[in-house]
C-alpha cells in the first residue's frame, strides 16, 4: 500500500540569526532542554569568543563537559575524538569556520548526538548541510554527517571576519542557479529524477538573495548578512529533502573540486565556485546577466581579480571535472560544453580582467 503520509525529513529545531546571538547560546540550549554539552572551537577562537560562550553557558546552568580547539580534519583523528566524548553529553557545539563545523557534525553523526552549528563566517552552506568535507587517506572527501539540530549565527561575528569569507559565501549561494539548471538537465536526459519540493526550496533561497539590491559597501549590513545566512541555511535543507547535494552542487562545484586537486594552495571554496558559476551560466546560457550583476555590484569580481589566478588551472579543472563525480551528468560532463567553457575563459571580458588578456602557459 502506498504511504500517504509522504517523506519524513529532518530540519533544524533552533534557528537564531542576528546581532548578539553568541551571548545567548546558553539560553537557547536551556530552552531546548540541553544541560550538558561539549564545545569544539576553531583554531584561535577560544581567545576571541570563549569568554562570551562560557559565561552564557554558566548563567543558564549548562554544564560544559569539555571544550577544545580543533584544526585537523583527518577522519582517523575525528573517530578517536568522537568516541572519547563523555557519555553524558547531550549536544555537540561547533564554533568556527568550515573545518571545525565539519569535525563537530561528523563526531555528532558517529555518536548519534545532536549537533549545534555556530559558524563564525558565512563562507559556504556547510554550516547547514548534512555532509562533511574530511581528509580520508590524505584526500579531501565528502562524507555523511549530522544535520544541525540548531543553527546559531551572530551577525556581529560574521561582520568581524575578513571580507573574503563573505565573498566566498556569495559565490557559494549564487552557485545554486547553475546547480539547479544542471539538475534539470540531468532529469531531462534521464540521469536523475527531480525532487520538486527540494527544487522549490533551493530556488526560493537563491532568488530571495539575488533579487535584493546589493552594493560592495553594503555587504556587511545586517539585512544583507541575514539574507545571505538565511538563504545558505535553506540550501542545506533542500539537500536534506533531495537526499543528495544536487540542489546546491553542479558542474560549478565539480570545477572547484578539480581545482582543489590541481592547486597547491586552493582558494576559498566559494571563490572558486563563484567563478565557475559565472562560467557555467554562460555555457548554459542561463541567467548569466543576473549573476554578472551580482558579482560586479558586491565586489566579488574585484576581489577575484586580486588573487593572481591562472587561466590554465581552470582549463585543466574543466577537463578533470567530470571524473570527480562520474555518476552524474551535468553540462560539464559533455565534451561540447567543456570546449565551450574553455573558449569562454579566453574570450569573456570578465575573465580577461581576472586572468589577464593573454593565456598563461
Amino acid at each position: 500500500m502506498k504511504n500517504m503520509m509522504g517523506s519524513r525529513i529532518s530540519i533544524p529545531s533552533i534557528l537564531k540569526v542576528g546581532s548578539g546571538t553568541l551571548g545567548e547560546i546558553g539560553k537557547y540550549l536551556k530552552e531546548n532542554e540541553f544541560h550538558s554539552v561539549v564545545v569544539f572551537f576553531g583554531n584561535g577562537l577560544i581567545d576571541m569568543f570563549g569568554a562570551t560562550v562560557m559565561e552564557s553557558l554558566k548563567v543558564n546552568d549548562i554544564k560544559l563537559l569539555d571544550y577544545r580547539e580543533l584544526d585537523s580534519t583527518d577522519i582517523n583523528d575525528i573517530v578517536e575524538l568522537a568516541f572519547g566524548i563523555n557519555t553524558k553529553t547531550q549536544a555537540i557545539l561547533g564554533i568556527g569556520g568550515g573545518k571545525v563545523i565539519d569535525v563537530a557534525k561528523y563526531a555528532a553523526y558517529l555518536r548519534k548526538m545532536p549537533f549545534i552549528s555556530i559558524p563564525t563566517s558565512a563562507s559556504s552552506d556547510g554550516f547547514s548541510s548534512s555532509s562533511a568535507s574530511l581528509l580520508v587517506e590524505g584526500k579531501r572527501t565528502s562524507v555523511p554527517a549530522r544535520l544541525a539540530y540548531g543553527i546559531i549565527v551572530d551577525t556581529d561575528v560574521i561582520k568581524s571576519a575578513p571580507d573574503k569569507f563573505i565573498y566566498s559565501g556569495i559565490g557559494d549561494l549564487v552557485s545554486k542557479i547553475t546547480a539547479l539548471y544542471d539538475w534539470l538537465y540531468e532529469d531531462k536526459q534521464g540521469y536523475d529524477t527531480l525532487n520538486d519540493f527540494a527544487m522549490m526550496i533551493a530556488k526560493k533561497a537563491v532568488n530571495s538573495f539575488v533579487r535584493t539590491s546589493f552594493e560592495s559597501n553594503s555587504i556587511k549590513d545586517d539585512l544583507f548578512l541575514r539574507e545571505l545566512v538565511d538563504s545558505l541555511a535553506l540550501s542545506g535543507i533542500a539537500n536534506e529533502i533531495a537526499g543528495n547535494s544536487a540542489p546546491s552542487s553542479g558542474s560549478e562545484h565539480l570545477i572547484s573540486h578539480a581545482l582543489d586537486k590541481i592547486l597547491e594552495v586552493p582558494q576559498l571554496h566559494g571563490i572558486q565556485v563563484g567563478l565557475a558559476t559565472y562560467l557555467m551560466s554562460l555555457v548554459q546560457n542561463h541567467r548569466y546577466k543576473r549573476i554578472r550583476t551580482i558579482f560586479t555590484n558586491t565586489g566579488f569580481f574585484d576581489y577575484a581579480a586580486t588573487l593572481g589566478l591562472e587561466r590554465e588551472d581552470f582549463m585543466k579543472a574543466i577537463d578533470l571535472a567530470p571524473s570527480i563525480k562520474p555518476y552524474r551528468h551535468t553540462y560539464i560532463h559533455e565534451e561540447q560544453y567543456r570546449e565551450l567553457a574553455k573558449k569562454i575563459l579566453c574570450e569573456d571580458e570578465v575573465f580577461q580582467r581576472i586572468f589577464g588578456s593573454e593565456s598563461k602557459t
